[in-house]
């Protein structure tokens, strides 16, 4: 659990960390559009089908793995732990499988392979590929955004977007402070995890082994001691925050105020000539 680094700020001095939160949380809301675009194939470039529908979107997600395994380096953020974290992904990934290759099929598909007299062909495995690659690159952004900013910052960033919403009497700061919140609670509920885990397994608990009841068995244990232990944090954490006199509705001060910079800017004009450069392709090779 310790290697898990989504919702966890890690404090380091890079030019990413001192970005201002407003362009991180712009930036990885654009990188998470820009993911989620599909692209026909190229003209000038086949290789037979089914893979000319998808060898576009590939070229392109692979300019965006580069792009953002260079900012994990830059901001310091183990690319060991992103691949640590999917290890949780591998079986949904299985079942996404299994299930495509019943019931996903292109209409110019090729046999991939047969087994058992069964015809297993390329396409669900091109399209499991594909939202793999997005799943991945999805948390590869996330895990850039929450390790180099601040929970705190992250909440100014998230208030400041959403002051409009004022206007009609939309609970701007109240939502930015719980969605704020539930972004912490995430390493913390998996350290909990961790110390449950390690005390269940001291009591011979094994969530390796066994048959599949026995493992259901050893995952409620897990479970029920975890949804107690947040409900306990979950009113700790309102008991600090009365005891501090914490308003909603009252007028708020900051002791941290985010400040706009030449680099901020320069930051802003990257991201936009990310999305300039994909959604150009997207309309000239568009499906």
């Amino acid at each position: 659990m310790k290697n898990i680094t989504l919702g966890r700020y890690v404090p380091y001095d890079s030019i990413i960390h001192r970005t201002d939160a407003r362009v991180k949380l712009f930036g990885t809301i654009v990188l998470m559009v820009v993911i989620f675009f599909k692209f026909g194939p190229l003209p000038f470039l086949s290789v037979g089908e089914p893979f000319d529908s998808y060898i576009l979107s590939f070229i392109m997600y692979g300019t965006l793995a580069i792009l953002i395994f260079i900012m994990m380096k830059i901001a310091h953020i183990k690319i060991s732990a992103l691949f640590k974290q999917l290890k949780m992904l591998w079986f949904m990934i299985l079942i996404l499988l299994i299930i495509n290759t019943f019931t996903y099929k292109l209409p110019n598909d090729q046999v991939a392979f047969t087994l058992w007299g069964y015809d297993f062909m390329w396409g669900p495995f091109i399209q499991t590929a594909y939202i793999t690659i997005r799943l991945v690159l999805l948390l590869a952004t996330t895990m850039i955004l929450t390790g180099t900013t601040r929970p705190l910052d992250l909440t100014y960033a998230l208030e400041w977007y959403m002051y409009p919403l004022k206007v009609i009497r939309f609970p701007v700061h109240e939502i930015a402070m719980t969605l704020s919140i539930a972004l912490r609670f995430i390493p913390t509920l998996l350290d909990e995890t961790g110390r449950i885990m390690k005390a269940q397994e001291s009591r011979g608990v094994d969530y390796k082994k066994g048959k599949i009841m026995e493992r259901l068995r050893a995952i409620v244990s897990l479970i029920v001691p975890l949804f107690i232990s947040a409900f306990q944090r979950s009113d700790d954490l309102t008991n600090a925050m009365e005891a501090r006199g914490y308003d909603p509705q009252g007028e708020r001060t900051r002791y941290r105020v985010l400040k706009w910079r030449f680099a901020d800017t320069l930051g802003l004009f990257f991201i936009l000539l990310i999305l300039g450069a994909f959604i150009t392709v997207r309309v000239i090779y568009g499906p």
